[in-house]
């Protein structure tokens, strides 16, 4: 039996794309979490459980499966010992082919995976942040700084170590501030 795992991710947050390319494959079942969050993870709990022999497991990418390398071997290993597989689309991951991959594929999925589990924590905090009202990146610098040091550039009595030195704007943000 294919059995498809859905998770939510920044890019997919409603699973569209993910219900769409699993429904493609013919999936028997559909198993859909309700959240992204690595925490509580009803659903996949739940399809682990009925996991059977010869059934094998289908997902759009393995950040979809996994939270952590150490989760992905944690949840391969289950898979393995109720003697079924796993299907990766994305990494194009098939464990009921025997003829397995070399070291170097395996890393390189590893990578790919990691990558992937950083990236989606990158977003996610950034989006929440974003929800809180906070800004990402550099804060601004005070505008009477700002104000200060266009005026004594503008004045050509300063050079631009010393605008620096007594407003503490840089020249690359003093032409930013100047260009615009």
């Amino acid at each position: 039996m294919l059995i498809g795992y859905i998770r939510p991710n920044e890019e997919d947050k409603e699973c569209k794309n993910q219900i769409q390319l699993l429904s493609d494959l013919n999936c028997d079942q559909l198993f859909i979490e309700e959240h992204s969050s690595p925490k509580k993870r009803v659903v996949l709990k739940k399809m682990m459980g009925t996991l059977q022999q010869g059934d094998t497991i289908v997902v759009a990418k393995l950040f979809s499966f996994a939270d952590s390398t150490r989760h992905l071997a944690e949840l391969l290993n289950q898979i393995s010992d109720k003697q079924a597989f796993l299907l990766s689309v994305e990494e194009g991951i098939d464990t009921r082919n025997s003829t397995g991959y070399s070291f170097q594929d395996c890393v390189n999925f590893l990578l790919r995976f990691q990558s992937d589990a950083i990236s989606e924590n990158t977003k996610k905090g950034l989006y929440e942040a974003k929800q809180k009202g906070i800004k990402a990146g550099r804060p601004r610098k005070p505008d009477e700084n700002v104000t200060r040091a266009i005026s004594m550039y503008q004045s050509q009595k300063y050079s631009l170590a010393q605008i620096k030195e007594e407003t503490g704007i840089s020249k690359t943000t003093l032409y930013r501030y100047l260009e615009s």
